[in-house]
């Protein structure tokens, strides 16, 4: 009697785990569009993450850019009363300065946002050469001083 009524017990709770445990057709449907429609939210703010984080490095390049201009323009104020040899020597340094500035420039206004991994390989690149550039001005307006 007592193993009936064990056996009994045992097979209610299972049949009421099973039945419990089972959704609708309609509650799986549900639950799958609730999926997709958070699948959907978290790309639109990835993608809008990855707009604003294109357009805040945009910003922040150029200004870099324009004080490496400012410091090109002070650079050059400066070398005008060096003797002629010492300036011809400090305009081609200068030159080549300003070639590899434009050429950031142009470089960051003409990239085009196609994918996070390449975003991070651009700018990672765009950052070290930056830097190499400020470094290369910094080192000539020193060697005028």
């Amino acid at each position: 009697m007592k193993k009936t009524i064990f056996t009994l017990a045992l097979t209610v709770f299972a049949a009421g785990t099973i039945i419990t445990s089972c959704s609708s057709p309609a509650q799986k449907v549900e639950n799958a569009a609730e999926k997709v429609t958070k699948a959907n939210d978290d790309l639109n703010q990835a993608q809008i993450d990855y707009a604003a984080d294109v357009e805040k490095f945009r910003k922040e390049s150029n200004d870099k850019i324009e004080a490496n201009e400012k410091s090109i323009a002070d650079f050059n104020t400066r070398i005008a009363n060096e003797k002629k040899e010492a300036k011809a020597e400090y305009q081609k340094k200068i030159a080549v300065l300003q070639q590899k500035d434009s050429d950031m420039k142009k470089k960051i206004e003409e990239y085009k946002a196609d994918g996070k991994e390449r975003w991070q390989t651009f700018k990672s690149e765009f950052e070290k050469e930056m830097n190499d550039l400020g470094t290369s001005l910094n080192d000539l307006t020193k060697s005028i001083k």
